[in-house]
């Protein structure tokens, strides 16, 4: 049997996962919530600068997925690709279950939680619309004219 032939697929997406991150899934949800559906160079600059300390490990979770995009994009740019963040969802992960000393010789749980993040990358494919033919066919940059069939 000969091998197959692995065609590159026209969806350009790209996925990066972060696992067992010592915060709270609360907690980094509200970071995953300021950057869902922005265009990944706005989110960098909103992570870069956020005070949460979810943000500086998302923003690290961008960058591998923007290198991972960049690994099966090697003939794009990443500055012409329009890349917006598609989908980040945050899971929680496993629970550290840990007991500290109360009065009267009782103990009171404490869970050290974690979670899960997972980012996927995409690039955003602007339709044409009326306006934008229009000033194209001022620029030029149209099809060929069709030819009358009368002539």
């Amino acid at each position: 049997m000969s091998p197959k032939k692995i065609k590159a697929s026209a969806k350009m997406e790209a996925v990066a996962k972060l696992r067992n991150v010592p915060t709270s899934p609360r907690k980094m949800r509200l970071v995953a919530d300021l950057v869902r559906g922005k265009k990944v160079t706005q989110a960098l600059g909103l992570l870069r600068f956020e005070a949460n300390i979810g943000a500086e490990k998302i923003e690290k979770l961008l960058l591998s997925a923007l290198a991972n995009w960049q690994q099966h994009n090697e003939e794009e740019r990443i500055e012409d690709a329009n890349l917006y963040i598609s989908e980040i969802f945050v899971d929680e992960g496993r629970q550290l279950k840990r007991l500290r000393p109360a009065p009267q010789g009782r103990g009171h749980r404490i869970r050290k939680r974690s979670n899960h993040v997972t980012l996927k990358i995409d690039t955003k494919v602007e339709k044409l619309g009326k306006k934008t033919t229009e000033h194209a066919k001022q620029v030029g940059t149209t099809e060929k004219p069709k030819a009358d069939a009368k002539s």
